[in-house]
């Protein structure tokens, strides 16, 4: 989280969103450094993603205000904050009639980018996300696996090389040792991008294990921002009931989160 006094890549200040008589979010104040990733963790329909949809313009607050780079979304032309901004889906959303080198290059294309770049920085990316260029630019969604086309999708986020990138729930419907791979992928391409990050996810040993903070939403509200290990020790009725899911003792987890 962002120390007192210095400037956010996101903040939420006193954010509440209401659809009709119903109470999406309430009062959600945070706020996330640059190098950082918030892992926004809850239930289904605790608001976790309509908060994430809050960063990049796609749902505006009812009250309050979110920031991005010290400017409240409402003010932002939104098809340049949405540029700016790397999103990546469960569902990947990959054009099915574009190549692989075709998706990955989108928006830098859109950006004006020259040909040559666009297709040195696709074939870099690919590297990158553990894709060998010479055996996938070319080839099309459909020829994928589902690994893959997430690990695209990851690579399309970076293209433009935004500041901040935003992940809604990108590997949940992937088997568990795909998911896996794709976490360290994840973790890897932070460490050497150091890039700002919100996450969006419903598991605890995703959360644990790729939040540099863990900001548990309950029926809207926030219960609980802390760092993996402190979160452990939360005591709240809904951070106890995430943790009682993990086979091993909270304790023990703790001496194996980095």
């Amino acid at each position: 989280m962002a120390p007192a006094g210095s400037a956010a890549v996101v903040e939420f200040r006193e954010v509440s969103y209401r659809v009709g008589g119903n109470l999406i979010l309430e009062r959600v104040s945070l706020s996330v450094s640059a190098g950082e990733t918030l892992v926004l963790l809850g239930r289904s329909g605790s608001g976790k993603t309509t908060a994430l949809k809050m960063v990049n313009g796609l749902v505006f607050p009812t009250t309050g205000e979110v920031l991005v780079e010290g400017r409240g979304t409402t003010t932002w032309d939104l098809i340049e904050l949405r540029r700016s901004i790397g999103y990546v889906i469960q569902e990947v959303g990959l054009f099915p009639h574009f190549n692989i080198g075709e998706n990955v290059g989108l928006v830098p294309r859109l950006e004006g980018w020259p040909e040559e770049r666009i297709v040195s920085r696709a074939s870099d990316l690919l590297h990158q996300v553990g894709l060998d260029p010479a055996q996938f630019l070319k080839r099309y969604p459909r020829q994928l696996s589902g690994g893959q086309r997430q690990r695209v999708g990851v690579a399309r986020a970076l293209a433009a090389d935004p500041r901040l990138l935003l992940f809604d729930e990108p590997f949940g419907a992937l088997d568990p040792v795909t998911r896996l791979e794709l976490q360290d992928q994840f973790l890897a391409l932070r460490d050497r991008l150091s890039k700002t990050s919100i996450f969006v996810t419903h598991d605890i040993r995703e959360a644990l294990r790729l939040g540099t903070h863990i900001a548990l939403l309950h029926q809207g509200r926030l219960e609980v921002v802390a760092a993996p290990e402190e979160f452990l020790k939360s005591d709240t009725r809904e951070a106890r009931a995430f943790l009682a899911g993990l086979e091993i003792e909270p304790r023990s987890l703790a001496e194996n989160v980095s």
